[in-house]
């Protein structure tokens, strides 16, 4: 009786886990441009971005650790974690949760681009604002990669410092998503 359970338990458990498809990477890349005509330097990227797809629901997620986005120039990066920007030792993540809204626009097991609508939450310096983007989904073969580009206002997210006002750094930086599932 025991052998019987345990090897239906072991099945539901096998099923279970082949229908779903959740797809998991811990080096994605965020990277944003906050550029503007007076300073080409705010440009920052995360390579150590974890990132997860469910190819059968369409959830989405990302979550970067704000420490780990690195510049070109020092000094930037140090101004971008003190506490007149990111608070990166109070605010130690971004994170992302949304959905593909019409996952029926993606053939997991054909290879191709496919260009899908994506929406959810983004979360920065403690501040939650919806974000609706288009994202391109590749599959090539079991692999699969993401991408997205969109753009947000630092002010909705309450991200302040003086070289915004002085037009240093761009009041709405393009924040470009990536992410490699095998």
């Amino acid at each position: 009786m025991k052998k019987t359970a345990l090897l239906f338990v072991l099945s539901l458990v096998t099923c279970f886990a082949f229908a779903q498809k959740k797809l998991v990477t811990t080096s994605a890349t965020i990277s944003f441009d906050a550029t503007t005509a007076i300073d080409a330097l705010p440009k920052a990227t995360n390579k150590t971005v974890i990132a997860s797809l469910d190819t059968k629901t369409g959830e989405i997620a990302f979550e970067a650790a704000i420490k780990n986005f690195t510049f070109t120039n020092p000094k930037i990066q140090e101004h971008f974690n003190g506490e007149g920007w990111m608070n990166s030792d109070k605010f130690t993540t971004a994170t992302f949760k949304g959905k593909i809204t019409d996952l029926t626009k993606v053939n997991f097991k054909k290879n191709g681009n496919y260009s899908v609508p994506v929406s959810g939450t983004l979360m920065i310096h403690g501040e939650s604002n919806p974000v609706t983007s288009t994202a391109t989904i590749v599959v090539n073969g079991k692999k699969i990669s993401t991408s997205s580009n969109f753009s947000i206002a630092l002010e909705d997210y309450k991200v302040k410092g003086g070289a915004i006002g002085a037009g240093k750094v761009a009041k709405n930086p393009t924040i470009t998503v990536q992410a490699d599932f095998n």
